[in-house]
């Protein structure tokens, strides 16, 4: 089994804090995990290293692209609880493409006879996908999974990602495994999108603090669990994630949601949240001025 997962999802939205912990109960599966962080930023393994561990970029530049000279202990770096740990990196502030530093990524993993050696690779994505570049893990995937909240840009920025998935799956053997909620103590948004666009809700993750403060901490909740016995609740939604993922499910090409068609359906809930027609000039006039 060697299984590859693109998890995208808005800027923000806890996609590396997410990630992290889907790894670990990967691994508590049993599977070998690599998670390979594609931020310029390089902190998606963060909570798993405890230190922000050098890119492959960096690597490469410092080596002059030699790939020869570079071995596995210079970029793969070892995580809590077995996760292995890569960090792409990124091109400087304004400069570069992003889609090519994940391509240097794979291309040097496979050199150093990596790429194939582990039994679930997960990409943790910078934000949405806002370009061709970000979208390049996408051409590696088996499966993409956004992370979203209950709320109006989430669900927005995860219809663009849909999208994305929708088009990559033409030419790729790329599928949908579905939406996780983050930190959410609703999910009537969420629900009211997947009526609209029909997909797999793989979790909802509680509304707690612990979440959000794990990434400061620089912890994942099953590391902080060894300490705080009553959060071993919610290592049990990322276990159910990972579940999931290991029976290898068929996965959906999503259905396409026009931009104009899901402003209305989502904006439609805020101004008439009983059903009512109350607000519908409203909401007319906020769909002409966002398309102004």
């Amino acid at each position: 089994m060697n299984t590859k997962i693109a998890v995208y999802g808005k800027g923000g939205i806890g996609k590396s804090t997410t990630s992290c912990n889907i790894s670990i109960a990967l691994a508590r599966r049993g599977k070998k995990v690599l998670q390979i962080g594609c931020d310029p930023k390089h902190d998606s393994t963060f909570t798993l290293t405890g230190f922000l561990i050098p890119t492959i970029i960096d690597t490469l530049q410092s080596k002059d692209y030699h790939y020869e000279n570079v071995w596995p202990e210079d970029v793969i770096y070892g995580g809590y609880g077995g996760v292995n740990c890569v960090e792409a990196g990124g091109p400087p502030a304004g400069a570069g493409c992003g889609g090519y530093v994940v391509g240097e990524t794979v291309k040097l993993l496979k050199e150093l006879n990596a790429f194939y050696e582990y039994d679930i690779i997960l990409f943790d994505v910078l934000g949405d996908v806002v370009c061709g570049g970000f979208a390049a893990p996408l051409n590696y995937a088996d499966y993409c999974i956004i992370i979203t909240d209950n709320g109006f840009d989430a669900l927005f920025a995860a219809n663009r990602i849909a999208a994305s998935v929708r088009e990559k799956a033409r030419t790729h053997p790329l599928r949908l495994a579905g939406l996780i909620g983050n930190r959410t103590s609703k999910r009537d948004l969420i629900d009211k999108y997947v009526e609209a666009c029909p997909m797999p809700v793989l979790e909802v993750l509680p509304l707690i603090e612990d979440i959000r403060i794990s990434r400061v901490k620089g912890k994942t909740l099953f590391e902080m669990v060894e300490s705080q016995s009553t959060l071993k609740y919610v290592c049990e939604f990322y276990l159910n994630i990972a579940d999931q993922v290991l029976s290898e499910p068929e996965g959906i090409v999503p259905k396409e949601i026009p931009d104009r068609e899901l402003f209305s359906l989502l904006s439609d809930f805020y101004l008439n949240p009983v059903g009512g027609t109350s607000g519908k000039r409203n909401q007319e006039d906020l769909i002409d001025f966002t398309m102004v």
